[in-house]
């Protein structure tokens, strides 16, 4: 779960619906200076569906006692965190392999590059199972689809990468936005036509849901994005009285419009 501050309490974003956000930026990314991706449908599905294994928690978020609000995913312990993770791949493969290969992809990435796991022998012993195991669904999965003929000219490992960097790329800018942008942010190591670049990120002062992004990434001279958040106004120390209070009508409709800097 995500935390988004506002004047009227504080707004939750469920994993799924930021997942939701880098789908809506992945079906209109790439233009001359960006370039394409491949297979177009099966990378935005996974885009779309990279938090698949947040829902089953976030039908029944728990309460951190420490804020008295549901715990952001940075907040969950170790194991917890790797529970949701280890069964991503599985929900995800009922969508097909190259979804749950980025799925999976996804996941070891994010431990790959944050390795706050490291802090003691425990943790680090949990992390590296699971990526053990990761890595052998990858590794059976994409032999698989070097078997297939369809997908066998997406399974080289230069696509593989590029679209593993691409659905990070949208992770990343999708955390920034649904959770608002402050002042200046940067993404980088972001897929171009011919290398990588560093994405730049302003909001616009007198106008909170305009961002400004430099150099622009897509194809449409304007990008609006949707998503929804529940609101909290109170903190609480029952789990219960949390859970209703999310089930309630308390649901806000967010936007962001992109615009070229």
């Amino acid at each position: 779960m995500l935390h988004r501050s506002s004047k009227e309490g504080l707004i939750c974003i469920t994993q799924p619906s930021h997942a939701w956000v880098s789908g809506q930026m992945a079906r209109v990314w790439g233009n001359e200076a960006f370039g394409q991706f491949v297979p177009r449908e099966e990378v935005c599905l996974g885009a779309e569906q990279h938090d698949i294994g947040w829902l089953k928690w976030e039908e029944a978020p728990t309460l951190n006692p420490q804020t008295g609000y549901p715990y952001k995913f940075t907040e969950l312990a170790t194991q917890e965190h790797i529970n949701l993770w280890s069964g991503a791949k599985h929900s995800a493969l009922s969508l097909g392999r190259y979804v749950a290969l980025l799925v999976s992809l996804h996941g070891t990435g994010l431990y790959e590059r944050y390795r706050g796991w490291q802090n003691s022998p425990k943790s680090t012993q949990i992390v590296q199972d699971f990526l053990e195991r990761e890595y052998a669904f990858q590794e059976q999965l994409i032999a698989t689809l070097k078997n297939d003929s369809y997908y066998a000219p997406y399974a080289t490992p230069e696509v593989i990468d590029r679209n593993r960097k691409l659905v990070a790329t949208w992770d990343a800018l999708s955390l920034i936005l649904c959770q608002a942008l402050t002042g200046e942010q940067q993404v980088t190591q972001v897929p171009t036509a011919n290398g990588e670049t560093t994405l730049k990120l302003t909001v616009v002062e007198e106008q909170p849901h305009q961002v400004m992004m430099s150099p622009w990434p897509f194809r449409e001279n304007e990008v609006t994005l949707v998503y929804e958040g529940r609101l909290l106004q109170e903190t609480f120390t029952s789990e219960t009285a949390m859970r209703e209070a999310l089930m309630s009508d308390c649901w806000v409709t967010l936007n962001t419009t992109l615009k070229p800097e």
